[in-house]
């Protein structure tokens, strides 16, 4: 399973970690028969303030707080050297951007993305760390999903890593990694099935509607935006059906609730049922484990699994997965 986007990327680690507004928390994978098994996970909450997610300042407010619960989740995941780590999605920009055509040369697309976000980025683009992939062919040409992130602010994420003993060789956004995750779960129908994604944390919530595997809108709001969620969700739909030639949704995914708690959703449940009343559709809650098993000795409570599957998606990047 592929990665659908990174800030940084390279070939994929054994060890995932998410530094998270509430919590760091990691996760390792054996591989057994082909089949993904999480070995080991550890979780430790952070205190109020200590790292405070952002896109244009300073993230990170008690580092010395930051690494050291960095470090006893990696002492309890094996020491690993190196990382895949994930960020929070308000670090980054998500945009979907569209060319008639596209460039040959790699140095000419990287100008070319780089030219059509700059107006949207809220610093100065020479600041900017800009990722980039593709997106779905369309008939008047070619899409590419586009993160932007300032780059001291990804490098500070990376140093926090360092400083814990662990080098970051990918730095990837939180839902992107869900998204990897469902993916690898229980691949779409087909090409052409769209599905809706909602992905709940305790200081965000983010929105994804995918063609098959590919990402046609994306939208994140902090926790304290006015509106509820749901109405979010119902106006998302609006948008899918009249600018995105949206014929329904195959499946609508419900991931982080549980985790998110009381700090934004409430009950998970609840929020669940009003998504299905908004959407008239069925809503699941994504389960990591249909993408990696769960050894006997790990509790599989709806919080724990919401923390495991953004790390299941980062470390199933490129892998390939006997059924």
């Amino acid at each position: 399973m592929s990665g659908i986007n990174s800030l940084r990327d390279s070939s994929g680690p054994a060890v995932a970690v998410e530094l998270a507004a509430h919590q760091v928390s990691a996760a390792g994978l054996e591989f057994r028969g082909g089949k993904p098994w999480i070995a080991a996970h550890a979780t430790e909450p952070l205190p109020d303030g200590a790292l405070v997610p952002s896109l244009t300042a300073h993230n990170a407010h008690d580092r010395a707080a930051v690494v050291a619960a960095l470090g006893r989740v990696l002492e309890r995941t094996g020491r690993p050297r190196r990382i895949g780590l994930v960020v929070p999605d308000l670090v980054a920009k998500v945009s979907l951007v569209r060319f008639e055509q596209v460039p040959s040369r790699a140095a000419d697309l990287d100008q070319l993305v780089r030219w059509q976000v700059r107006k949207a980025a809220p610093f100065a683009i020479e600041d900017a760390q800009v990722s980039y992939v593709p997106g779905l062919r369309a008939r008047d040409g070619q899409e590419f999903v586009v993160s932007l992130a300032r780059r001291d602010v990804v490098q500070e994420y990376e140093s926090l890593c360092a400083e814990a003993g662990a080098h970051a060789g990918i730095v990837d956004l939180a839902t992107f990694n869900v998204i990897n995750a469902a993916l690898a779960g229980s691949a779409p129908a087909s090409s052409s099935t769209d599905w809706l994604l909602v992905n709940v944390a305790p200081d965000y919530a983010s929105i994804a509607i995918l063609r098959g595997e590919h990402l046609i809108f994306f939208r994140n709001r902090s926790a304290d935006t006015e509106g509820t969620l749901a109405d979010l969700v119902h106006q998302t739909a609006m948008y899918y059906e009249d600018r995105l030639e949206g014929s329904g949704f195959g499946r609508v995914l419900l991931a982080g609730a549980a985790s998110a708690g009381a700090r934004q959703t409430g009950d998970a449940e609840q929020l669940r049922r009003s998504l299905q009343e908004r959407l008239t559709a069925p809503v699941e809650t994504i389960d990591p484990r249909a993408a990696a098993g769960l050894t006997d000795r790990i509790v599989a409570a709806p919080a724990l699994l919401d923390t495991l599957t953004p790390l299941v998606g980062l470390l199933l990047r490129g892998q390939e997965v006997s059924a």
